[in-house]
């Protein structure tokens, strides 16, 4: 079954990955938009759906959303409930359109959501994910351009 979205526990990873927005404390607004960014640019490279969870009411009244179509999904949780809760309602809903991963280190969450047939990884697990689809993306890159460079520099010869 095909990979649908991935669910993830945003202030989980960012708890992980102390070297995004270093010097941020992990639940300050300039940590959560460094995950938003690099969740964007590994939807971009991976072509799957991020929706990211975080606890709490939200960004501060008045600031721009990005509703751009393509973007990371943003959640917060209301007063009264969890990112948890959203996950796991999130991630039960969208069984009948495939496979959804989830992404926490709060080993409850992955049984809950392993439970009901989800895919569940660790914090660390999906990091690595993310750096190899940007290692991937690089190389790629590097690739396409080498390539377009050797055929502008044959047909300068031509000319």
């Amino acid at each position: 079954m095909a990979l649908v979205r991935i669910l993830v526990d945003g202030y989980s990873l960012l708890h992980q990955w102390p070297e995004l927005a270093e010097g941020a404390p992990r639940y300050s607004e300039a940590a959560r938009d460094a995950l938003v960014e690099m969740l964007t640019q590994y939807q971009d490279a991976s072509g799957t759906p991020v929706t990211v969870f975080f606890d709490g009411i939200g960004p501060r009244r008045g600031r721009p959303q990005n509703q751009a179509q393509g973007a990371v999904e943003v959640i917060f949780s209301s007063s009264g409930q969890t990112a948890d809760d959203l996950i796991e309602r999130a991630a039960h809903r969208f069984q009948d359109y495939g496979e959804v991963m989830v992404v926490t280190d709060d080993f409850a969450e992955r049984n809950i959501v392993g439970g009901f047939g989800g895919s569940v990884a660790s914090c660390a697990n999906f990091i690595g994910l993310i750096q190899g689809a940007m290692d991937n993306l690089a190389e790629n890159l590097h690739r396409h351009n080498q390539s377009q460079r050797n055929l502008f520099n044959r047909s300068k010869k031509i000319q």
